[in-house]
């Protein structure tokens, strides 16, 4: 499993005085293009073929507060992905110094083709590196409708 340790800083605390919302999105996101970069898929590779990820949900489950102080550990795996590899799913774990879990968090998101603007299937090259990812416990092959599984749908006025 993948790791990255931070420090809490000033800026990442809330009114509370404690890890902001925002703070465990950027360091997830932060954990989770290390991970990509470490396994040659970083931003040079995207740019080549014009791939960039895209966002479906990010949900967080808060179990103990973080404070400044103290260094984290924010874990990284991949849980599921699509067969053309066009679609995934991440779980991020975060550590106190002394290794509690203290919150999780789970995304999905797909890849886009930058030029067309649209979800599709990887880069050949690109899906052969991804599939070769570190795969989590009870990884799940992603299909549309586990994309759609929330039940979210826009609703105009």
């Amino acid at each position: 499993m993948y790791k990255k340790e931070f420090d809490v800083r000033w800026s990442d605390l809330d009114a509370n005085r404690h890890m902001a919302n925002s703070a465990y999105q950027n360091f997830m996101s932060h954990t989770r293009m290390a991970f990509l970069i470490e396994n040659d898929f970083g931003q040079r590779e995207m740019a080549q073929y014009e791939t960039g990820p895209v966002i479906f949900n990010e949900n967080i489950y808060y179990f103990k507060e973080i404070h400044q102080g103290k260094p984290i550990t924010v874990s990284c795996e991949v849980t599921g992905m699509s067969e053309d590899g066009s679609m995934f799913s991440f779980r991020h774990n975060f550590y106190d110094y002394k290794g509690r879990n203290v919150a999780r968090g789970l995304m999905t998101g797909a890849w886009m083709n930058l030029r067309e603007r649209k979800i599709t299937a990887l880069h050949p090259d690109l899906h052969e590196k991804i599939k070769n990812f570190p795969q989590s416990k009870g990884f799940k092959i992603l299909t549309k409708q586990d994309m759609r599984s929330h039940g979210q749908v826009p609703q105009d006025d």
